[in-house]
């Protein structure tokens, strides 16, 4: 399995994500539930905190890739829903520091969202992905 970002000529970088990512060869899709900032024994952690909510949810989607077998560099999409894109603005360096510590330099195609509301009280976002893992299940 081999992936590509999709770079349109004449079109200026993005930063943070990739507009796109082509999957060649025999992969096993993974899609995951929307997770939020829940740790193991489903208590929402950093009431209040966007970028401790972000990290923790991002951890969590990792966490279900793993469990596929995969891991972040197999990410291939990510749609992030955000309750006040002012507060992911305001956090963007620790969002920052999240994602070089959880994934890396790997960009998966992205979106970002504003929600009226996610449906657990206190969550302040919810990631959901899709990952693209060489090889069948372990």
């Amino acid at each position: 399995m081999q992936m590509h970002v999709l770079q349109p000529e004449g079109w200026a970088a993005p930063k943070g994500y990739s507009n796109g990512i082509a999957v060649d060869g025999a992969a096993r899709l993974v899609f995951t539930a929307g997770q939020i900032a829940w740790d193991p024994a489903g208590r929402l952690v950093g009431a209040g905190d966007f970028a401790t909510q972000f990290r923790q949810a991002l951890a969590n989607t990792i966490a279900v890739v793993e469990a596929a077998g995969g891991g972040a560099q197999h990410l291939v999409r990510l749609t992030v829903y955000v309750t006040d894109k002012r507060a992911y603005l305001r956090s963007l360096k620790e969002v920052g520091v999240a994602w070089r510590d959880l994934v890396g330099r790997h960009y998966p195609a992205m979106a970002l969202v504003q929600v009226a509301d996610l449906v657990e009280d206190g969550a302040l976002v919810e990631i959901e992905g899709t990952a693209a893992i060489p090889g069948p299940m372990p």
